[in-house]
């Protein structure tokens, strides 16, 4: 059962649109309301597994190839029909194991990047460390394969989502794959030929949902294409983005993933114009002004970028990534009232959603006027980053300077235990 160290990719735009496209999958699997939780993984393997039967993983490789949100559905949908038809139950105290060791996490947005435990001006991500590991795509039997993918069927047709993304996925597999299987011999391997899965899902379909009508979903994929051009434009190179997105392309996603690759290579005017007009033609998108506050930022326009991170998160709900980008910038700014606005962002941060990012802000804003606290972000930073001897270091420090009595104090503590 293979598994490796990965990155995790930390995105609100792209964590919400995920989960709300796959939250009706958790419904009709019986999974409480808000317990489906989405892990997107940064490699280019065409790949998504489910862990625990509510963490579900998947790749940046199936984002940016899969171009059909119903196929991206299908995929979820089948790792959970793993989960429904029992086939990971031997495997999952190995699995909760494997989650332990520590993976990077890299958050798109505001262009920092945290390497070797000191944050500084960097390009394209914001980057961190947590307790969490990744394995990889289980084998399965043919037999478990087909009953999984007839589960997921089942839980597409329950939960009134398309399952001829069953068909669409297997498609663009057979294309990916079909030269390649047609040199091996089907019963030589544990995991049934695409080709045949194809078969058995536009069967298993025509059967259980013929009558089946895909509602319009013009606004939901035109947000998926967003997400997509969002991911190619942070994580692909820039030729790689203007071969898919040539300038040729005046439509919103092609415009967003230029104006990110702009970004990222420096061209800072470009990218703001590219941005502008993404916001003029779609004044209410929150994540259109995340980006032109991260570019604000790297412009050293701090007012800019406060006002425009501000406006995104008047715009957007549950957004601690973006409240984090705002509190780095106040904490740079250094107006009257920055400080301890961006202390109640961190704080906020850490108490719903806590980064690595998000504590280092706050030691930052503490400083040396108030050396306790700021000994005590430092050793949850490095905490989080699995570094314990620092944190360890930084937690005793802490408590030289706290009271026993004080919340951090006691924080501390439970960090040297």
């Amino acid at each position: 059962m293979p598994s490796f160290c990965a990155t995790l990719i930390n995105d609100t735009e792209t964590e919400h649109f995920l989960s709300e496209l796959v939250a009706p999958l958790g419904t009709a699997a019986n999974i409480p309301g808000g317990r489906l939780n989405i892990n997107i993984v940064s490699d280019d393997d065409f790949n998504a597994f489910v862990r625990g039967g509510e963490d579900v993983f998947i790749y940046t490789g199936l984002l940016k190839q899969i171009k059909n949100p119903d196929a991206l559905v299908a995929v979820v949908a089948h790792e959970l029909g793993h989960t429904i038809g029992g086939h990971m139950a031997q495997l999952s105290a190995r699995m909760d194991a494997e989650m332990k060791r520590t993976m990077l996490i890299q958050a798109l947005g505001i262009g920092l990047m945290v390497a070797g435990g000191n944050p500084s001006l960097g390009a394209g991500v914001l980057a961190g460390s947590s307790g969490v590991a990744t394995q990889s795509m289980l084998a399965f039997s043919r037999d478990e394969e087909r009953i999984a993918d007839n589960l997921g069927i089942d839980l597409m047709i329950q939960s009134g989502q398309n399952p001829n993304g069953f068909i669409t996925v297997f498609e663009q597999m057979n294309d990916l794959t079909g030269e390649l299987e047609n040199t091996i011999n089907p019963n030589r391997i544990n995991h049934p030929l695409t080709r045949e899965r194809l078969k058995n899902a536009r069967e298993y379909i025509a059967e259980h949902a013929p009558d089946y009508r895909a509602p319009n979903t013009t606004t939901r994929d035109a947000r998926y294409e967003l997400v997509r051009a969002k991911l190619i434009g942070y994580l692909d190179d820039a030729k790689t983005v203007l071969t898919k997105y040539p300038y040729t392309d005046k439509s919103d996603s092609a415009l967003y993933a230029r104006a990110i690759a702009n970004m990222r290579g420096g061209n800072l005017d470009g990218a703001r114009m590219g941005v502008e007009t993404l916001i003029s033609r779609n004044p209410n998108n929150g994540y259109f002004y995340e980006l032109l506050g991260d570019i604000e930022y790297q412009f050293g326009h701090y007012d800019d970028s406060v006002h425009a991170y501000e406006k995104s998160l008047s715009l957007i709900d549950n957004a601690p990534q973006i409240e984090t980008a705002l509190a780095l910038v106040l904490s740079e700014r250094k107006k009257p009232g920055d400080i301890s606005r961006a202390i109640e962002l961190s704080k906020h941060v850490v108490l719903t959603e806590p980064t690595p990012l998000a504590y280092w802000v706050l030691a930052r804003c503490y400083g040396d006027a108030d050396s306790g606290r700021h000994a005590w972000a430092m050793a949850e930073y490095h905490a989080m980053r699995g570094d314990t001897d620092k944190s360890v270091e930084y937690a005793r420090r802490a408590q030289k300077y706290l009271k026993k009595n004080d919340p951090e104090y006691i924080k501390a503590g439970d960090l040297i235990k």
